[in-house]
């Protein structure tokens, strides 16, 4: 459980850097440059990320039970996971989702988040969701009051709102009904 909660906290702590530290961002981006402030951000992104699988998979071998959520919330979990792919791929494929929702990628990691939070029912599942869940509510807030940053993705065309959301269920299909079990070792549907 602490290389779970190290892990978050350094994945965690610099996607919040924006949010806490605005000016020293950006004297931080000033005085490494374009690609040495990208390389350590994602050096430490991916030092975070890799101690959060580490961290998880060691807490789901001894599973401490916080409480057994009711049958029906499965449901209620996969409905509003429903949206998520769509969103993420609308993040990166401007069109009307992306103007409606202003944030796409932060709502969807809302909507996963909260989903997980209905069925979880260890402590491990509590840190890891609550902790992301927290974080992207606190970033959204943040983001509606600083300037937006160019994100890479592709050019404005009357079919990407089409391909994101015919895209991000094929997405949510495959991962629901295969790549979760590969991936997780849960099969969400049984």
């Amino acid at each position: 459980m602490n290389l779970l909660f190290v892990g978050l906290l350094i994945f965690l702590g610099v996607h919040s850097i924006a949010i806490v530290a605005p000016g020293w961002r950006e004297r931080m981006h000033a005085r490494l440059g374009e690609n040495g402030w990208k390389g350590l951000y994602a050096l430490l992104s991916i030092a975070g990320f890799a101690l959060i699988l580490i961290g998880y998979s060691a807490a789901r071998g001894e599973p401490q039970l916080v409480y057994s959520p009711p049958l029906w919330t499965r449901h209620l979990a996969a409905l509003l996971l429903l949206p998520v792919f769509p969103l993420l791929l609308a993040t990166y494929l401007p069109g009307r989702i992306k103007r409606a929702v202003g944030h796409p990628t932060l709502i969807a990691t809302v909507l996963w988040a909260g989903a997980h939070l209905l069925g979880t029912t260890t402590r491990a599942d509590l840190l890891l969701f609550g902790s992301f869940l927290g974080w992207a509510l606190a970033d959204w807030a943040s983001a509606r009051t600083r300037q937006a940053r160019k994100l890479p993705g592709a050019p404005a065309s009357k079919f990407n709102d089409v391909i994101a959301v015919v895209g991000g269920i094929g997405l949510y299909l495959l991962m629901a009904l295969w790549a979760h079990r590969w991936l997780i070792g849960i099969a969400p549907f049984g």
